[in-house]
């Protein structure tokens, strides 16, 4: 699997030199894509304006249309499948860090429930929703194109503003349950950021409950109001998501994923991931055609 480790890096897989904290498309055909996973280290919301793309996202394959959306936070792993010779979207890309710049809650993008499925949500919506946001993004690289006193302050409140209409139509679509959300609490989006930060170290409930100052009672019944889960099934995850990404690199062995993640053998790591994925890592490795 490829990393980018920045949005530079990730755009000059395209040939596109962007210095910036932020990168808003034309919205013209895209022919080239990385034929690898690679993991994003940025937000993301991609329109698909034309024809269609099959992708692959955090190990799930999804058919992506004309009207319909990706919003991914950072760490989501990504794979391009194919697409139709049709096929155009637009999209924007951008670091958190210049999003939240000057804003003193520093989970106000997990506040607004944008990523059903965990770090991500595609959703299908209508045409009039998907011009919204299309003209949305149309005035956000008009005002990007000029650069003047106030141009990083405009910049992020139109992605806010985008954002929050993003969130409100996935609100809409999904016809969520106000039960469910009231749950979605700051400790449901703290426990969630501190296991993405802590996943190859730590694993166990109580080194998260210690970190949120609250009892492993108090967090379980959290995240199941929450999220429907434990916060063991959150935690095993993200812990597959991980060693999914690891085994995308061929040139990283079983052994050394299962001691970077912490397992102490390698058939502790492979009981594991059997048990999420009924394959072995090796089998896993046979059957995505990952060799070194």
């Amino acid at each position: 699997m490829v990393t980018y480790e920045s949005l530079h890096d990730t755009l000059s897989f395209y040939s596109i030199d962007c210095r910036q904290s932020y990168y808003i498309s034309s919205g013209k055909p895209i022919f080239n894509f990385p034929k690898e996973p690679f993991r994003m280290d940025y937000y993301a919301l991609c329109i698909c304006t034309a024809g269609e793309i099959n992708i692959e996202i955090d190990n799930q394959k999804y058919n992506v249309d004309t009207h319909s959306f990706l919003i991914a936070a950072p760490s989501t792993i990504v794979k391009f499948l194919k697409t139709s010779e049709d096929f155009m979207m637009k999209l924007l890309f951008f670091d958190k860090t210049f999003l939240i710049k000057n804003i003193s809650n520093p989970f106000i993008i997990e506040k607004m429930n944008l990523f059903s499925e965990g770090s991500y949500s595609i959703v299908k919506t209508t045409e009039k929703n998907a011009l919204l946001l299309q003209n949305l993004l149309d005035y956000l690289k008009k005002k990007s194109r000029k650069q003047g006193k106030f141009t990083e302050e405009i910049i992020r409140t139109i992605i806010f503003n985008l954002l929050l209409e993003t969130a409100e139509i996935i609100e809409n679509e999904e016809q969520t349950d106000p039960g469910k959300e009231e749950g979605k609490k700051d400790l449901f989006l703290k426990f969630s950021q501190l296991v993405r930060e802590n996943i190859r170290l730590h694993r166990s409930v109580q080194f998260y409950a210690e970190k949120l100052y609250v009892s492993n009672k108090y967090l379980i019944e959290i995240i199941k109001k929450a999220s429907g889960k434990t916060p063991h099934q959150v935690i095993d995850e993200m812990l597959l998501k991980e060693a999914y990404a690891m085994l995308g690199n061929p040139d990283v062995t079983i052994s050394e994923i299962a001691f970077e993640l912490q397992f102490n053998s390698a058939s502790a790591f492979g009981r594991f991931f059997k048990k999420h994925t009924l394959l072995s890592p090796s089998e896993y490795r046979i059957k995505e055609n990952i060799q070194s």
